[in-house]
């Protein structure tokens, strides 16, 4: 792509993120519950119903797994953005219904829990796509996977895992891995997005998930961000980089046209 080209898409993203907040037809949304492991969970299918039309009734699905606070607006507002690029989105629930953080604390509990025990963290990302692979919009052979913070991280477990979907995108997650020998189950391609001044994902990490994605002969790519820091994409980490984790609206807009070009690459037909 281009430099005009990716401006310009860069200029739609920044009109798209300033219409969420005007009145305007917005997408349908499906609320959702499930169970597993004796646990309920709720999510939500996000589709544009005209759009799943015109291309037959079934359109690429995309799972859209939530940062340490669970499933908030940030998430629907994702799944609403794909909607309107014409797919089908699921704002993915890996803690349970009742779980829904208040605070730092309580967040980091939540997901230290499930980075402790990735087994659990796999099993219930699986559920989560069995749950978007079921809905009648959703083309089962063309889905993807997309998670921030915390949903970085498990997309890439959701990947490690052998899960059967076509590419999965980490926005500023974690690249550790306590079993890097299971980068050889990946099946997706992957697009890391990461701020180059994220304090959180260590050299050495990033190190070893390279090696990890070579060794495994992975179809990968990695986009560094200029002075990024962690959770680039989301306003409510306020705008002081200096405390590790803040917004760039640049890092968001760039991060989004690259996420844009990898989906447009997985389900071209």
């Amino acid at each position: 792509m281009g430099l005009k080209a990716v401006s310009m898409m860069v200029g739609l993203f920044v009109s798209a993120i300033a219409g969420m907040g005007e009145a305007q037809a917005k997408p349908e949304t499906r609320a959702l519950t499930w169970t597993e492991g004796g646990v309920t969970f709720e999510g939500a299918l996000v589709f544009d119903r005209k759009k799943v039309k015109a291309k037959k009734g079934k359109v690429p699905g995309v799972l859209v797994v939530h940062q340490w606070m669970g499933p908030t607006a940030n998430e629907t507002m994702r799944a609403e953005m794909l909607a309107e690029l014409g797919y089908v989105a699921l704002v993915a629930d890996v803690y349970g219904k009742d779980v829904r953080p208040k605070d730092p604390a309580s967040a980091g509990a939540a997901a230290g829990g499930l980075k402790k025990d990735r087994a659990l963290l796999r099993a219930r990302l699986a559920k989560n796509l069995a749950v978007l692979l079921e809905q009648p919009e959703v083309d089962s052979a063309h889905v993807a996977a997309i998670g921030y913070c915390f949903g970085g991280t498990a997309v890439l477990e959701l990947a490690r895992s052998g899960a059967a979907v076509a590419g999965v995108a980490s926005f500023h997650g974690g690249l550790d891995s306590p079993t890097p020998e299971d980068g050889k189950n990946i099946k997706a391609k992957v697009l890391v997005l990461h701020g180059a001044a994220d304090p959180f994902v260590k050299a050495e990490d990033i190190g070893k998930f390279i090696a990890e994605l070579d060794a495994a002969k992975v179809d990968w790519q990695m986009v560094s961000y200029a002075g990024a820091v962690h959770a680039f994409t989301q306003k409510e980490a306020g705008n002081d980089p200096s405390k590790g984790a803040a917004y760039d609206a640049k890092a968001d807009a760039r991060s989004w046209v690259h996420l844009n070009d990898f989906l447009h690459e997985l389900f071209a037909r």
